[in-house]
């Protein structure tokens, strides 16, 4: 091959790949993406604040700038998921882009019920996550182990430093299909009531007794006389509404909710339909609601008809996040709507004033009222990074209004995710998708979680430092300052 021959091939090529490349569909698939994103997103005015720590409008050059300069998709792919990561939301994610030309499948039936608890509970996904100790307790001189988390559910145990006793007990997700015994043990329950065993009728019983179990282990540590209690969620992922309901059980205070907000338009409207669908069949039922009962639940019915008008209606432009930071104390709309607590249509409800039927509907924390203040002691909360959502749930409530004291490192900060389940952002050329999340929960102050918790008490690895050392330190951080705090 000459010269001449061998460079127009050369030439060729770079010309097919060049266009290849179409710089305006990507710069297309960015522009859809942050249009998307103020119109859904329920925590793009928070970080378009100032007190947020994120710089929308330097994110948003960033990117402009690296897709004006990409000289291929890979470069472009790359400017937009950094775009998107620039935002420390771990709800904020990448997702499978949705093939719509993959076929169609037929999903083979789901039995009614299986042929024995075992069987159902492998069916339904119930298994051990990540049982040991964030950091490892259970290794240190002179820790006493009470439950080991595989058999009995939720790690805990005793140890004394310098004279003073604490306990540790670990929970590693806000969820009950962790503990396959407890699916177990429900399923039985289910049977005893002659009612046929399901995912849903096993389930609900699993969160109940996910709850009795680790009342139990606070009374365990009660019962060894410890000056507090480290509840370990260090790698804690989230869950769901148990996040919410278990800090009850850690004092008798009457612990209110958090306020929860959800996005404007379409996306979060589902939420609000399954509160209303809980609720009217009440005010039919058999027997009839006592009075008390039935007046509390009409109120929650006018007050979700109404967030489900403002649902609708309720808009505003929040494009000039790219272009501006604005207070979020004073910013005239957030393209948010108050749909009432984390805990249901209300924040707090005293125990046995209202039905449990209705209870269950209004005030979802009343699960936990039977087990309430197993241990009214002290309480801190070990964290790190990677603890987050419904962990950061059970973390501000005990902060904030339990009167708890956070150990270790400042969490992911993954805030409010999912009140319902909604479509991902799909960008079309680009073949990228983005859960985006539809709620926020606000801390007292008023700001939103998704910022994170910082530690009162922080205790990082430092480098070459192994877990066993840092696992001293946190127990040694607890027990000064339970003698700085003379308890």
């Amino acid at each position: 091959m000459n010269l001449k021959l061998a460079a127009l091939l050369l030439f060729v090529a770079a010309d097919a790949h060049a266009q290849k490349f179409d710089r305006a569909a990507w710069q297309s698939d960015f522009k859809q993406l942050k249009s998307e994103l103020e119109a859904g997103y329920s925590h793009l005015a928070w970080f378009g604040s100032a007190g947020s720590g994120v710089d929308l409008p330097a994110m948003d050059r960033a990117a402009t700038k690296a897709l004006k300069s990409a000289t291929s998709d890979a470069e472009a792919s790359a400017a937009l998921t950094s775009f998107v990561a620039g935002f420390h939301d771990g709800h904020l994610v990448p997702t499978s882009f949705p093939e719509t030309d993959a076929g169609v499948f037929v999903e083979p039936p789901v039995p009614p019920t299986y042929a024995n608890a075992k069987t159902a509970c492998a069916a339904w996904g119930y298994s051990p996550g990540r049982v040991p100790f964030a950091w490892p307790f259970e290794s240190l001189s002179g820790f006493s182990l009470i439950a080991d988390g595989w058999f009995e559910p939720f790690r805990s145990g005793v140890i004394e430093v310098d004279g003073v006793r604490l306990g540790v007990v670990r929970i590693s997700r806000f969820r009950s299909g962790e503990f396959p015994t407890l699916c177990e043990g429900a399923w039985k329950v289910v049977e005893g009531r002659k009612v046929v065993p399901s995912r849903s009728t096993v389930g609900d019983e699993v969160d109940l007794e996910w709850m009795r179990v680790f009342a139990q282990r606070l009374r365990q540590l009660k019962d060894a006389k410890v000056a507090a209690v480290v509840v370990d969620l260090g790698f804690n992922g989230g869950g769901n509404d148990l996040g919410d309901w278990v800090p009850r059980l850690m004092t008798e205070r009457q612990l209110h909710s958090v306020p929860l907000l959800v996005t404007s338009g379409t996306a979060a409207a589902p939420y609000v339909e399954t509160q209303l669908k809980a609720l009217r069949p009440l005010l039919s039922a058999e027997p009839a609601l006592a009075p008390a009962s039935r007046i509390a639940v009409e109120g929650a019915i006018t007050a979700f008809e109404a967030r489900a008008a403002e649902l609708r209606t309720s808009t505003c432009d929040l494009s000039w996040v790219w272009k501006e930071k604005r207070p979020w104390s004073t910013m005239p709309c957030k393209r948010l709507v108050d749909v009432g607590f984390f805990s249901g249509h209300v924040d707090w409800a005293a125990p046995g004033t209202l039905e449990p039927r209705a209870a269950s509907a209004l005030f979802w924390g009343s699960a936990a009222d039977p087990m309430k203040g197993a241990w009214n002691g002290p309480v801190y909360v070990l964290t790190n990074g990677f603890t987050a959502s419904s962990a950061e749930a059970f973390t501000t409530l005990l902060r904030d209004r339990g009167g708890a004291k956070v150990v270790g490192a400042h969490t992911l900060g993954a805030g409010c995710g999912f009140m319902n389940s909604r479509p991902p952002i799909v960008l079309p050329h680009a073949r990228l998708a983005f859960n985006v999340p539809n709620c926020v929960r606000l801390r007292d102050d008023g700001t939103d979680d998704v910022a994170g918790v910082t530690p009162d008490l922080p205790v990082a690895q430092r480098p070459g430092e192994s877990g066993r050392s840092v696992a001293v330190r946190v127990l040694e951080a607890v027990k000064d300052d339970l003698k700085r705090s003379g308890l």
